[in-house]
């Protein structure tokens, strides 16, 4: 301990009995100098002041990846209130890892070893780390828990990160360097972690691998020529990590047992049945995973599979690369729950349609041919002659006096219990039709949420349907019960020529007035004898009066006609504007929530706003 203790003030950095050996030898050039020889060295074998250019502190992303992982935060954010935590659990989990990786050190890189019962994993590790850290043999399964082996200090928090304990970490062989150097300077920021098999007969062990490579940020998957093609591989891991491609490296081992040109046969093989996977192959310049064949027992390949890893050490960028292709698996797996298949919301037509509903539910049409008939009869009682109307009154009198009992004030505008039943069917029809045009294409969830904010509108809608109805249609001087009369409702407005006509119709009927009265004094002898002047007068009268009337309803056939249809449009906007704040209203708002989240879904996906 006194030994170790001051070679550590010195600066140096002492494994113990075995690291010393294995140092002698390797300086000496004699038997094992380069064979991977056995490391137990501990977190106590690197001190602090060891390699000090890499500090332990993190960094931010690329700014195209800070904008899509803000993208990220805000969708869920604005998703909770319409999407289930399970949806969005993943995306949380991605958002959660972004922020843990981002406080840890950006001047490492963590890639994991991972492979099948027998690939040689774990003896690719130890020759990579120069080190005989994993142990290796027949018994299966061989490693039990991920082993760790990181080339500078500053990955403690990395490490802890993974759950790799302290007598789990190793470093690799340094012979002949001195203090706070390295063996192989183009791995300096290299974290290299050996994980159990993942098709382990231990589901510990499988578990274990599944949790590691949901942290790490690149991995070698070592397969060999007897398990290239084992579908646990292909469906488990490959398939799902497609889009991980440039993070991989898929590196076929033991090619020492293939004789002849076999080894490109299965090489290619492995190439055709990752392509079948959808994963990108790194060739010719192209992003993508790097395939290649060595033998991690004689060594040969070896050195062309470090030398990819210190090109991709150096460029620290696997962090990033890594969280971008899980916001892009995010993104492709909330696909269904964002985009909408073609332009989903309310176009013209579908408002015209549903004012049309409505405007029959609450019955424009007829409330209008009301107004008119109801124009036609001022016209009359105003123009009409006096013996009509009265000869009218009669008979309405006499009409009423043979029924059940007076009329009751409000009985004309009652609608019967059938008539209501049906009003009310059509709204919710008129709601209905809405809505489904509305959520036309929609992702299920938002059309539900559309759905239920215009079922949710509706209530109470037809009630006010039926007081706009019944304050329409009402007599005047008997507004129904809790009806909202407009302002201005009245009398129908006469047009110019009214009085003129009434002057007329009055003046027919003093001309029969004044021709009886002379006819009389005549029967009474007080006038001289003369029949024909009076009556002539009266019959001027007589046939003036309903002529004068004739000609005044025909005169109001147009203004009535208008009258009509002015009342008939004031009932379909009022019912349009009810329907219009009720329900089309709180429709296009929660539209509007949907077009925001879509907008922020493109800006997750990197593609800029889409369809829909």
């Amino acid at each position: 301990m006194t030994d170790a203790g001051g070679a550590k003030e010195r600066g140096g950095w002492d494994d113990g009995l075995i690291a010393r050996r294995a140092a002698v030898r390797h300086a000496a050039g004699g038997p094992g100098a380069h064979e991977p020889q056995m490391c137990a060295g501990g977190p106590e074998d690197f001190p602090p002041e060891e390699f000090g250019d890499l500090p332990p502190g993190g960094g931010e992303y690329a700014a195209d990846l800070s904008v899509r992982l803000d993208a990220l935060r805000e969708l869920v954010g604005l998703s909770r209130a319409r999407l289930a935590d399970d949806t969005l659990h993943e995306a949380g989990r991605v958002l959660d890892e972004a922020v843990a990786r981002r406080r840890l050190s950006a001047q490492h890189t963590v890639v994991a070893v991972a492979g099948a019962t027998g690939s040689g994993k774990s003896t690719l590790f130890n020759s990579l780390a120069g080190v005989r850290i994993s142990e290796t043999g027949l018994k299966r399964p061989t490693t039990s828990a991920p082993i760790a082996c990181s080339w500078t200090d500053g990955a403690a928090g990395l490490l802890d990160r993974l759950g790799i304990p302290g007598r789990l970490r190793r470093r690799p062989f340094q012979a002949g360097t001195g203090a706070g150097t390295s063996g192989d300077e183009g791995l300096r920021g290299l974290v290299l972690v050996d994980l159990p098999d993942h098709d382990s007969a231990v589901v510990a062990h499988r578990e274990q691998v599944d949790r590691v490579l949901a942290l790490v940020d690149a991995v070698i998957w070592v397969v060999d020529p007897e398990k290239y093609a084992d579908a646990a591989l292909h469906e488990r891991y490959l398939r799902p990590l497609a889009g991980h491609a440039e993070v991989t490296f898929v590196v076929l081992n033991q090619i020492d047992r293939l004789p002849g040109d076999c080894a490109d046969l299965v090489l290619d093989d492995l190439r055709r049945l990752l392509d079948e996977d959808g994963m990108a192959l790194g060739e010719h310049g192209e992003p993508g995973a790097t395939v290649l064949a060595l033998s991690a027992l004689t060594g040969d390949g070896v050195e062309e599979l470090r030398e990819l890893l210190r090109t991709f050490v150096q460029e620290r960028g696997a962090a990033g690369r890594r969280l971008a292709a899980d916001v892009d698996a995010t993104a492709l797996r909330l696909r269904p729950v964002y985009v909408a298949e073609g332009r989903a919301g309310l176009g013209e037509r579908a408002r015209e349609e549903f004012a049309d509903r409505l405007a029959a539910a609450v019955g424009a049409a007829a409330a209008g041919e009301a107004a008119e008939r109801e124009w036609r009869r001022n016209a009359g009682r105003a123009c009409g002659s006096p013996w009509l109307r009265l000869w009218r009154w009669y008979d309405a009198r006499r009409v009423a006096g043979g029924g059940s009992g007076p009329a009751l004030p409000g009985r004309a505008f009652d609608r019967p219990r059938e008539v209501e039943v049906t009003a009310r069917q059509r709204v919710e029809q008129a709601v209905r039709t809405v809505a489904d045009a509305a959520t036309d294409g929609l992702p299920a969830p938002w059309a539900q949420a559309v759905r239920e904010s215009a079922v949710r509108g509706a209530e109470g809608l037809p009630e006010e349907l039926d007081a706009l109805a019944a304050a329409a249609v009402a007599p005047q001087g008997t507004p129904p019960p809790n009806a909202r009369l407009r302002p201005g409702r009245g009398c129908p407005p006469r047009p110019a020529w009214w009085p003129a006509a009434v002057l007329a119709q009055a003046s027919m009927t003093l001309l029969q007035i004044y021709g009886g009265l002379w006819l009389l004094g005549q029967v009474l002898g007080v006038l001289e004898p003369d029949l024909f002047p009076p009556f002539l007068l009266m019959l001027a009268g007589v046939a003036g009066g309903p002529v004068v009337e004739w000609g005044c309803w025909a005169a109001a056939r147009g203004p009535a006609r208008r009258y009509g249809q002015d009342a008939e449009r004031r009932l379909r906007e009022a019912a349009a504007g009810c329907g219009r704040a009720k329900v089309l209203d709180p429709v296009s708002a929660e539209l509007l929530r949907y077009r925001e989240v879509r907008e922020r879904y493109a800006a997750v996906t990197g593609t800029g706003a889409g369809p829909g």
